[in-house]
């Protein structure tokens, strides 16, 4: 259901459950799977979305809050990792950030990445993102590392993870084309790591029925033709061959044997971070630090 909180839950608890009947210890979603992306920026003819964003922030995330507990519930359910694309808001705050939230087989949050830049007109849509949750996380389904989208193809933010040795690499996305399964096997190649490219799929005959009755925007959704977003879903492995997809205009749920203990070999032939990099001639800095708004301090007498 789009721009339904609650009801996009109810399919992350169902689309989980259905992942560990099959044996999953890492299950990931898409990116901003809850309450749904923001399809009316690029692809629906909806004028002024003022409307639609008024419905997206209502519905929205906030960490902590009831719906991370029912996320963290889910992870405790299937005795999984839980990787899940969100909008997310500060509770009294006016700005969408594009947030993934990782949780532990325990339910705890292990991590939350907000997207660096949003890409073209998303930007009408989320704020930006900060330095100081680029970090690659210790899971019991291996070191996760997580950049949304088209973060992807940020060089130096795929650097500053390489360095922090991934094992698999998530990529939940809106790029929904074939050139997203190259870009993948790419950096599958280049980080030495499996990846994960996680999609939607999408077409405006379903939309009627995922859109909520109480929103008058559903003859928006009906006025498009073709396919919204076409999926291409995939896992890479290091090598850069497909285990599992293209998952292309289907719904479905891809599986794959992650043999981490093969990782070692393949670095034996290029670790963009170390052997195969020369810091004498590049060097990257990186600004980690959170940069809030507003920073309160203690008044001194003295000032």
């Amino acid at each position: 259901m789009l721009l339904d909180r609650a009801a996009t839950l109810d399919r992350v608890d169902e689309l989980t459950d259905q992942a560990a009947e099959q044996g999953a210890q890492l299950v990931v979603f898409p990116e901003a799977f809850v309450p749904g992306p923001p399809v009316w920026i690029d692809a629906l003819p909806v004028g002024d979305d003022a409307e639609w964003h008024a419905l997206l922030m209502r519905e929205s995330v906030t960490v902590p809050g009831l719906a991370c507990d029912r996320l963290a519930a889910a992870a405790r359910r299937a005795s999984a990792v839980l990787s899940v694309g969100v909008n997310e808001r500060e509770e009294h705050g006016g700005t969408v950030y594009n947030a993934v939230l990782t949780f532990g087989p325990d339910g705890k949050l292990l991590g939350r990445h907000r997207k660096l830049i949003p890409t073209h007109a998303e930007r009408l849509v989320w704020g930006m993102g900060d330095g100081s949750d680029l970090n690659v996380l210790d899971t019991p389904a291996g070191r996760l590392a997580s950049l949304i989208c088209w973060e992807n193809y940020m060089p130096l933010a795929r650097f500053h993870l390489y360095a922090q040795g991934p094992e698999v690499w998530l990529a939940p996305t809106l790029a929904t084309a074939d050139f997203w399964v190259a870009s993948m096997r790419h950096i599958a190649r280049e980080g030495g790591c499996f990846v994960l490219g996680v999609a939607h799929v999408m077409h405006p005959d379903w939309l009627p029925e995922s859109i909520p009755d109480a929103t008058p925007l559903r003859e928006d959704a009906a006025q498009f033709d073709g396919w919204l977003l076409e999926g291409y879903s995939v896992i890479v492995a290091p090598t850069g061959e497909p285990l599992a997809g293209p998952l292309v205009r289907e719904r479905g749920i891809l599986i794959a044997d992650l043999d981490l203990g093969s990782l070692p070999a393949r670095k034996r032939l290029f670790d963009a971070t170390g052997h195969y990099n020369r810091p004498d001639v590049f060097r990257l800095m990186v600004d980690d630090s959170p940069k809030r708004s507003v920073v309160v301090e203690p008044f001194s007498a003295d000032h």
